[in-house]
């Protein structure tokens, strides 16, 4: 691939259209009918004469009903013993003991032809140990199919020292962030969120909604993690990964700095300590294990910030289950790590890595092999609408199978949820295309020089960040939080974090 890759991303995100759309819009394949055989195929050979071969695929649990996964999974063999002559047995495993079993199924020398990788997943030091195969020769000889249907930043920006060791599932990979809020309340109150251009103009209503009503929180913090003070300046910083150590999008540079040293971040601190001290913030949100929805569920909250994305609130609306409306703050910005959140990587003990390599071409460009992955058995555990959108099938009140929509390929194949936009997945597309991108983009941090740093300046964040970025605590403890950040090492976690990163932007010119 040529070296100027993080421009043709830029590039191609704004002007890529035609590629993915003629992918996406392409027919699916007829799964045929009739008993499945098993995921081994029946032991059946192809015209040719070869016999198939099974690939096992590792994901995580999603952890909602999947009792009904064999039977969609031999509907979905029947599809690929057809297409590439082998069939493919997922294995679920649950998140917790996920870097656990996954290390010993790689260290055994176990078959394992396929698995979901992530930057929260030890993707980085897979590859470090050589445990990852390199896709890009089998991208060019069985991925043809990815390559057409996905803009490139979704396995562009999964490189390490040059190399693809992954293929981002289709989902957002940026975040506009804004503010979201109980329609009721807002129509009750006349409240027009069109009008609000900024953070800070949200008071006024803050101070409405506490005065007209009692015992509702204006501002409900979404957790101790995804803070108010995070929330407002998100758009602003790329975290880099662990967020020690940043790049400040708003300075358009590539100069590592400490967040909390930041006038950005001093900002927000102290709007979020003004909202706490009127009443418009919970007293208990540093350490309230409360997340949001249940507290919007319980009727005990207004509103809330959150990243966004085109059908946010139509996905809010079903969690929290009254309607939300919202709006946004901020342009939409993708930080380095976004295409490798989730990726289908293939496993140096593969047995079949060119079957694997075909296979994971099938979940970027057969819709019918994306359907059942992601919504089930048509009839069985959903049914499409008049206008071809999917919904749950009358008298079903808990369905065998439910899957992540978007862990795992192309999910612009799919049909759409009942009650979302129809538009939603060339929407998405758009989203992502449109978005600001930090020059890191594909950059991921190796933490492995400063671990000892590293420890000792996540306990002083865990100390002060909560209770900081929630307005409980005054921001006169800022200096403090500094001082005790230098002496756990946060300035060398920066220079190893700049080292890395100008290496990688060199390497990438």
């Amino acid at each position: 691939m040529a070296s100027n890759k993080r421009k043709r991303w830029a590039l191609a995100l704004s002007l890529l259209l035609i590629a993915g759309l003629l992918a996406a819009c392409g027919g699916g394949s007829d799964s045929g009918s009739g008993n499945s055989k098993g995921s081994s195929g029946g032991g059946q050979s192809s015209e040719s004469g070869e016999k198939p071969v099974e690939l096992i695929f590792a994901m995580p649990n999603p952890g909602t009903p999947m009792n009904d996964l064999n039977l969609v999974q031999d509907e979905i063999n029947k599809i690929a013993l057809q297409k590439i002559n082998a069939t493919v047995k997922f294995t679920l495993i649950d998140w917790a003991a996920w870097n656990q079993q996954i290390n010993l199924m790689l260290a055994g020398n176990e078959q394992l032809d396929l698995l979901v990788t992530s930057a929260y997943m030890n993707y980085s030091s897979m590859v470090a140990k050589g445990q990852l195969v390199p896709l890009d020769d089998l991208l060019q000889q069985y991925g043809q199919g990815i390559m057409e249907a996905m803009d490139p930043v979704f396995y562009e920006g999964t490189r390490i020292n040059g190399k693809i060791y992954g293929v981002s599932s289709f989902r957002e990979l940026v975040a506009d962030y804004g503010f979201n809020a109980r329609k009721d309340l807002l129509d009750k109150h006349q409240i027009d969120l069109s009008q609000v251009k900024s953070f800070e103009d949200l008071e006024p209503i803050f101070q409405l909604i506490k005065e007209k009503e009692p015992g509702i929180i204006p501002l409900v913090q979404r957790n101790t993690s995804n803070t108010v003070v995070n929330d407002m300046i998100a758009s602003r910083v790329d975290n880099l990964g662990d967020g020690m150590g940043v790049l400040m999008l708003d300075d358009n540079n590539t100069t590592v700095v400490n967040l909390y040293e930041t006038p950005q971040y001093q900002a927000a601190v102290e709007l979020a300590r003004k909202w706490y001290n009127a009443g418009y913030i919970a007293s208990d949100a540093a350490t309230s294990q409360e997340g949001y929805v249940a507290l919007m569920k319980a009727g005990k909250g207004f509103g809330y910030f959150s990243n966004m994305k085109p059908g946010f609130e139509a996905q809010e609306t079903g969690l929290i289950g009254t309607e939300i409306k919202g709006v946004r703050l901020t342009p939409a910005v993708g930080g380095s790590s976004g295409p490798v959140a989730f990726m289908i990587s293939i496993p140096s003990n593969a047995k079949y890595p060119e079957k694997a390599m075909q296979f994971m071409n099938l979940l970027y460009t057969d819709r019918d092999i994306m359907n059942l992955l992601t919504l089930g058995i048509e009839g069985k555990h959903y049914v499409k609408t008049d206008n071809g959108q999917a919904r749950v099938p009358d008298g079903v009140e808990s369905s065998g199978y439910v899957f992540n929509q978007w862990l795992i390929g192309n999910n612009s194949l799919t049909y759409v949820w009942e009650g979302w936009d129809p538009n939603q997945w060339e929407n998405l597309k758009e989203f992502n295309r449109n978005a600001v991108y930090s020059p890191a983009l594909g950059f991921l941090f190796d933490a492995n020089n400063v671990k000892t740093e590293v420890a000792a300046v996540s306990n002083v964040i865990s100390e002060y960040k909560a209770g900081l970025e929630s307005g409980a605590v005054d921001p006169k403890v800022l200096p403090k939080f500094i001082e005790d950040l230098k002496k756990a090492g946060i300035d060398t976690i920066i220079a190893e974090k700049q080292r890395q990163l100008d290496e990688f932007l060199a390497a990438n010119q």
